[in-house]
């Protein structure tokens, strides 16, 4: 089945498209699956968040695209300024949006959904599966409530490649981005706080991608 197509961003200027395109060939082969849309999605998002002050870390980004099969590694963490992926993992999502691809995205407590929109990264603590960080959302009737559902990045032994190769997909969190236990470390590390994360997936609506904006951001400061 394939993913759902993706709209482009409107308004998004012809300069931009093209250093977003430039971008995603000089990402390399860890980025092949990475759709140019998505991928397109996060930079408007960053280039439109990071000039309010919601986003304090310049030059780093990470994007989950949930419509991509749980069997494939769909988060990338990605140096804009080095054009490089630095991190790329499998990522489960909630149980209550569906088997292999997520399907149903809810902002409701107790829903064990997955929340679409953008994230900013928070505080680290050590929870119940060690070492995890908080995560924000800004889009109101989205993500906002992530928060209080106490939606972090952590690490589960359902979003291992050993757990696929067992079970031929991977299993579900109550609606957070599970990482491989192998890989949250570097991976909670890198996304130090103030960094920008972007869910996405069918139906993503925001604000914050707003293409006549980044344009503008984007010509006055590049990636800084």
């Amino acid at each position: 089945m394939r993913p759902t197509p993706v709209p482009h961003v409107a308004g998004v200027p012809d300069t931009l498209h093209q250093v977003i395109a430039q971008l995603h060939q000089a990402l390399g082969p860890e980025a092949a699956e990475l759709r140019p849309e998505v991928l397109e999605q996060a930079c408007v998002g960053y280039l439109t968040l990071h000039p309010t002050g919601r986003i304090e870390r310049a030059g780093v980004l990470a994007v989950a695209d949930m419509d991509l099969p749980n069997t494939t590694e769909r988060l990338w963490v990605i140096d804009l300024s080095e054009a490089k992926v630095l991190h790329r993992s499998l990522v489960a999502h909630g149980q209550g949006s569906g088997h292999l691809r997520a399907r149903r995205f809810s902002n409701v407590e107790s829903s064990e959904c997955t929340s679409l929109g953008f994230y900013r990264t928070s505080g680290t603590y050590d929870g119940i599966h060690g070492y995890s960080r908080r995560l924000q959302g800004y889009d109101k009737g989205e993500n906002t409530n992530v928060f209080d559902r106490y939606i972090v990045l952590h690490a589960a032994d359902y979003a291992s490649p050993d757990y696929v190769r067992q079970h031929g997909h991977l299993g579900y969190s109550r609606g957070c981005p599970a990482l491989p236990p192998t890989q949250y470390k570097e991976i909670i590390s890198t996304l130090r706080t103030g960094s920008m994360l972007l869910v996405s997936g069918p139906g993503l609506a925001s604000r914050w991608l707003d293409g006549p904006a980044a344009g503008r951001r984007f010509a006055r400061r590049g990636w800084r």
